[in-house]
């Protein structure tokens, strides 16, 4: 599952059907999340947080869609590219609670880091 637009598919798949095991996976060790609210740095505390922590996890992620950095842009390699996805997060009564893109390192087959922005008004 090393192409980048599968891997970013399978990252919000594992979050919403709370597979930590195979989220582990396709996550790097060193992998960070940034987030407007806070930094999440490595693999393990990653899928603890999403596990344990966040504040609402009966939520669906409806990815409209996912965007592959051009293989010859700066600073990708032949084993390192971007992946950006757009959609939107809903809530456990089916309303968008904010839409968001998230912007994905792909380094050797797993995601190496993420950089998400939200926007929370006119999200639809």
């Amino acid at each position: 599952m090393s192409d980048p637009t599968t891997l970013a598919r399978a990252y919000y798949r594992t979050i919403d059907d709370d597979d930590y095991e195979e989220l582990a996976a396709i996550l790097a060790p060193e992998f960070t999340h940034e987030r407007p609210d806070r930094t999440l740095d490595g693999r393990d505390r990653f899928v603890a947080f999403m596990r344990d922590e966040r504040p609402a996890t009966d939520t669906t992620h409806v990815v409209d869609a996912v965007y592959e950095a051009d293989p010859g842009a700066s600073g990708s390699t032949e084993d390192s590219v971007g992946v950006a996805a757009q959609g939107r997060l809903l809530g456990s009564d089916g309303e968008t609670m904010f839409g968001f893109v998230d912007v994905f390192a792909v380094e050797a087959g797993r995601l190496r880091g993420a950089t998400t922005y939200v926007r929370t008004d006119n999200a639809d």
